[in-house]
């Protein structure tokens, strides 16, 4: 059952558990495969399938024949939402595209900014416990917008097959090729390329722990957007809020993993009450009810606080994946909220309108970087280069200035450079 406590007898920490684990043995199995892969690679790949997947693919590339069939397989219904769901994410996504920049100053000075897209993005969708064909979406499209040249998925296949939603929601979203494989190893393919998989600039994509792992681990060689820890739902109800609404909510999270975090911030004890009540209710209800049963005993939590304003203070110290106000007139309080990933605003917009529908993106920063770090964007997948001109009465103007700064830091031959091609006596 899930623990109700009083604001003032629990700590900032203690309300997403987010303790400082022993990493050190996923971190060096994760070496070891990535390691393998760079040495042996389709090879060891084929071996982790046979390992993990129930069975090595023929082929580690899906073929067109496999879309034709995934196509078969899915319902019209599912294909018609999934096209909505694009619709909607690249209507959102549209509006990030950035433009360069350029300034002509006096002189003949021209400084600017260019905008270029990564050339070969790598996505990667899980694909253990459940299958995400949203993840697909939430990918891909930012990566077509940026105009990323070549954009690739891995992915687990269960027995040398893959999900035939993922195959569906791919072929909507224009990704080029879908790779079988998962894990860390797929990682450490995308960032090292192997005879059949490419070798991107960029990864992008949650995963487990040891897909986490290798992704920390292969950062440098390759660009990543984020390291994502376990799933996160902060809601800030008052009394008004319907408590089965409510519960529902946090169980549209605590359904994702064990270690996901629920927590309601409210400042109703009626409201704790009726909610922790309705867990109870509906968690066996689900098909994944181990899970969030397990989610809510160990991570679950309901806060009591004195009034809105200080549960509004509590979101932002936690820095929250997902953050809902299920309050009346919730634009109200939008400028207070620092830190979060994506705010779900009202009593009629669950976190699951951002998972599949609404636009913004789903994949969000955890663990509290949101405090500094943003949702997966365009911006992910482009880079951004500076450029400068000087004429040569620009450079002459200022280059005593550039002589003395560089000999302030005592480096003669930045200074040099500055003043040579004026042939100042040096």
């Amino acid at each position: 059952m899930i623990k109700i406590y009083d604001y003032d007898k629990i700590s900032i920490d203690e309300i997403f558990a987010r303790d400082i684990e022993d990493t050190s043995a996923i971190e060096n199995t994760v070496a070891d495969i990535i390691y393998d892969v760079r040495k042996n690679g389709d090879k060891a790949l084929l071996a982790y399938a046979e390992k993990f997947d129930g069975g090595a693919p023929e082929n580690l590339l899906v073929t067109e024949k496999e879309y034709e069939e995934a196509m078969h397989e899915v319902s019209p219904e599912l294909i018609e939402i999934l096209k909505k769901a694009k619709k909607n994410i690249e209507h959102f996504h549209k509006n990030q595209v950035r433009e360069g920049f350029r300034l002509d100053e006096a002189d003949g000075v021209v400084i600017g900014q260019k905008i270029t897209p990564v050339e070969k993005a790598g996505l990667y969708v899980p694909g253990g416990t459940a299958a995400y064909p949203s993840s697909v979406l939430m990918n891909c499209v930012p990566a077509k917008l940026a105009g990323c040249s070549e954009i690739v998925i891995t992915t687990p296949a269960k027995c040398g097959k893959v999900n035939s939603a993922i195959l569906v929601a791919a072929k909507i979203g224009g990704v080029d090729k879908v790779f079988k494989t998962g894990g860390a190893q797929a990682i450490a393919a995308l960032a090292y390329g192997t005879e059949t998989i490419p070798k991107v600039d960029k990864i992008v994509g949650p995963g487990n722990a040891f897909v986490a792992e290798a992704k920390k681990q292969v950062f440098g060689k390759v660009s990543i957007d984020m390291i994502a820890g376990p799933s996160e739902i902060l809601v800030v109800a008052d009394s008004k809020s319907n408590p089965e609404f409510v519960a529902a909510d946090m169980l549209s999270q605590a359904e994702h993993d064990k270690m996901a975090s629920a927590v309601l911030v409210t400042d109703s004890r009626e409201l704790a009450e009726k909610v922790s009540a309705e867990l109870e209710r509906q968690i066996p209800l689900l098909q994944r009810a181990e899970i969030a049963r397990a989610s809510i005993d160990n991570s679950g939590k309901i806060i009591i606080a004195d009034n809105i304003k200080q549960a509004i203070d509590v979101a932002n110290e936690i820095a929250p994946e997902h953050l809902e106000l299920c309050l009346d007139n919730p634009f109200d309080y939008l400028e207070s909220i620092r830190h979060a990933g994506s705010i779900f605003m009202g009593r009629y917009c669950p976190e699951a309108l951002g998972d599949y529908f609404a636009g913004p993106n789903h994949t969000l920063p955890t663990s509290g970087t949101a405090r500094f770090s943003s949702p997966l964007s365009v911006d992910d997948f482009i880079k951004k280069t500076q450029y400068t001109y000087y004429t040569p009465e620009a450079l002459k103007k200022v280059s005593d200035d550039i002589y003395t700064f560089a000999m302030a830091e005592g480096l003669e031959a930045h200074a040099k450079s500055a003043v040579s091609r004026f042939k100042k006596e040096m």
